[in-house]
């Protein structure tokens, strides 16, 4: 270590760091230096922040906070630090997740290494075949209340490095500035959109949530992912009482329950009888509720199980018209692919996990873009779409891999 330096931090973790945030990539902060201008200088502007954070004098810059409207309505504010503090949280963030990793709970699948939220939407599938009831929560405004009192005090429970704590603290109180240049200070909360906030914010739930179901519901399984989550109950009189012990429990910790986003739902499927309030649920982007499905033998029955939500199938939609694929008659149609098929995949690897034939009229509704670009662009077409259709779907059949969901065989053309 430095003779002249307050903390042993190794300037290869400053690197590292700064490679994650890269392939990361990410908006500019309150200084509007992009990835790329921060890269322009880069031996200087690593060992800056490495001469900072292991002399102690490093202090967080203001978050820039960025109103991002949500499908529920409202707007959710992400705070954006600069590059440089991306950097430095990265840092932090390499030293104290394994810490903490190792102690969460395995139903805990939000922003954790080697779980993601289809894992999650699996696991939920399977037990609504289980169990007859679901309370479905969420936490209302998360990010913006924790209690910066109680997670220093977990945090120093699963760290004694003075730096880690250090920072962290700092980062807590960093106050936002807001596009008209207002100053807001901070005394609770931890940015959604920092780097170090996700571990921080599974850190505080782990405790407040995790590991209470575990000790006062332990026969009952639950799923977590992030501020969402579902609890497993048995009868409906059990879902009533989870729900009214979780708001109190949520109250005790300064966090509160949402009373629009929070409901008992029954798993209804084909040996589930009775007409009940709610049989149905979003999560993380899929609907559960009763459908039908096949069987192996090929018999058809009602199972409950989840598929793309309604919310889902619409963002989709206004991507690809923002894509405005219809106007790019300068382009080929390999042009176009390259541009949107990366989208498209992202959409189809996701939600066609589970019952992908709920996304086909989507899917058939881009080809028809697809369609009205040729249209534009061949004048042999205008006035003949039904020209144009068929000469979409036979390049759909020679060339499949232009498209991922041509590979589906999705080639026709939707309403």
């Amino acid at each position: 270590m430095d003779a002249t330096k307050s903390y042993d931090i190794a300037p290869e973790a400053v690197k590292e760091a700064w490679a994650r945030v890269r392939s990361n990539k990410g908006s500019a902060g309150i200084d509007e230096e992009t990835i790329e201008q921060f890269e322009n200088k880069l031996e200087g502007n690593l060992y800056k922040i490495w001469n900072r954070m292991s002399s102690g004098t490093y202090l967080p810059p203001p978050v820039r906070a960025v109103g991002i409207p949500k499908k529920s309505g409202g707007t959710r504010i992400l705070g954006i630090p600069t590059v440089s503090d991306r950097v430095a949280q990265m840092v932090v963030k390499m030293h104290f997740e394994p810490l903490v990793e190792p102690y969460f709970d395995q139903d805990s699948y939000g922003y954790r290494p080697k779980k993601s939220a289809i894992d999650a939407v699996g696991v939920t599938r399977e037990r609504c075949w289980r169990y007859d009831w679901v309370l479905e929560f969420d936490i209302k405004k998360l990010f913006d209340t924790i209690d910066h009192e109680s997670l220093m005090k977990i945090v120093r429970q699963h760290t004694d490095s003075k730096w880690m704590v250090l920072y962290i603290e700092r980062w807590l109180k960093a106050p936002f500035i807001k596009d008209d240049g207002t100053v807001v200070e901070r005394t609770q909360g931890t940015p959604q959109g920092g780097v170090i906030s996700p571990v921080l914010a599974n850190l505080f739930l782990h405790y407040a949530f995790d590991k209470w179901m575990r000790q006062e519901f332990p026969t009952l399984a639950f799923c977590r992912y992030a501020d969402d989550g579902v609890i497993h109950c048995k009868t409906e009189k059990q879902a009533k009482y989870v729900r009214d012990m979780l708001a109190k429990r949520m109250k005790e910790w300064g966090l509160e329950i949402h009373p629009d986003k929070t409901k008992i739902v029954y798993c209804k499927d084909a040996s589930r009888q009775g007409v009940h309030e709610n049989i149905s649920f979003d999560f993380l982007g899929f609907t559960f509720r009763p459908r039908k499905a096949r069987s192996k033998r090929g018999e058809i029955f009602v199972s409950f199980t989840p598929a793309v939500c309604k919310d889902a199938l619409k963002a989709i939609l206004a991507k690809a018209r923002e894509c405005k694929l219809h106007l790019r008659n300068d382009k080929t149609l390999k042009d176009m692919s390259n541009v949107f098929n990366p989208i498209l995949r992202g959409w189809v690897n996701y939600y066609g996990k589970f019952c992908k034939s709920a996304m086909y009229s989507t899917l058939q509704r881009i080809n028809r873009r697809i369609m009205r670009w040729a249209i534009k662009k061949y004048k042999g077409f205008r006035k003949k779409p039904k020209l144009a259709a068929e000469w979409l779907k036979g390049v759909a059949k020679r060339n499949p891999e232009l498209f991922i969901h041509w590979q589906m065989g999705i080639n026709s053309i939707g309403p």
